[in-house]
């Protein structure tokens, strides 16, 4: 009962300490220039099936009716049974070729930390345990919307039910657990990045405008001359970014554009959630 709302003030305080004092820490801490080719094959079906999984599991949580209605029709519940079930296995695939990656390449060690090994093996768990559910115990997307999808709401409005969860397998029950303890820990680990995909990169900004400016006097290293940017009445924020390299700039200035917005929204949200109890 305690372990759900202990995951999300978690997920809140440490998120909002990140942001606020290690912001540019906030990464996914690449290793790929390290090795490339065993990380493409590995990360791209990890990716696209945990993305796949992730929207599968929030459309049952917050439109369980629509996917009763779907599952009426016996075909449509194949369908939908399989994709789900082969998506899982394109995952755990990745995930598979991810973790050999980390073992086989000696110069990966260096860079791999405890946190590192605890994302590996909850997300094993994690996949593991999903596929063993939905292969032992049929169905998954008609129970998940009739029995955990009314109970992550009680979670939601302070009132959880937890009656029929603890009746549920044992297998249920730790993939359950497990991706509580996956949400309580994203702050301390890696997968804080999907946090902060700059999508307003889509947008041009004045660091992308300052970049070309740059490009256009060729100065390759991303270093000038202050009297340079004086001589030609150039803004602050293309001056900004003589202390950068020409990527880092526009990622750090986006990441923390974004940092703020998610840091302010955190915040009320934690308030109003100690306020529900006071």
């Amino acid at each position: 009962m305690v372990l759900p709302y202990l995951a999300i003030l978690t997920l809140l305080l440490g998120s909002i300490y990140k942001y606020r004092f290690r912001g540019f820490k906030v990464s996914s801490l690449s290793s790929q220039f390290l090795e490339s080719k065993q990380l493409y094959f590995g990360s791209r079906p990890f990716h696209w099936g945990l993305v796949f999984l992730f929207f599968g599991h929030l459309a049952a949580f917050l439109t369980p009716r629509a996917v009763l209605a779907w599952n009426r029709v016996p075909l449509r519940l194949y369908i939908l049974e399989i994709t789900a079930f082969a998506f899982g296995l394109i995952a755990l695939v990745g995930l598979t070729l991810l973790i050999m990656r980390r073992i086989k390449t000696k110069r990966l060690h260096v860079v791999t930390s405890y946190m590192d090994i605890f994302v590996y093996l909850i997300l094993s768990v994690q996949l593991v345990t999903g596929l063993w559910v939905a292969y032992f115990f049929r169905w998954g997307s008609s129970w998940f919307a009739m029995v955990l999808a009314p109970y992550l709401k009680s979670i939601f409005v302070l009132n959880p039910e937890v009656t029929a969860v603890v009746q549920l397998p044992v297998m249920v029950q730790i993939h359950i657990v497990s991706a509580f303890i996956l949400v309580g820990m994203i702050p301390f680990t890696r997968l804080m990045h999907f946090l902060v995909y700059p999508l307003d990169y889509l947008i041009p900004c004045k660091e992308l405008w300052g970049i070309k400016l740059l490009r256009s006097l060729n100065y390759r290293s991303g270093l000038v001359r202050l009297n340079d940017f004086d001589n030609q009445n150039h803004s602050l924020t293309e001056l900004r970014i003589v202390f950068y390299s020409l990527s880092e700039a526009c990622a750090a200035s986006r990441f923390t554009t974004f940092a703020e917005a998610f840091s302010q929204f955190s915040q009320q949200l934690v308030k109003r959630f100690i306020g529900a109890f006071t």
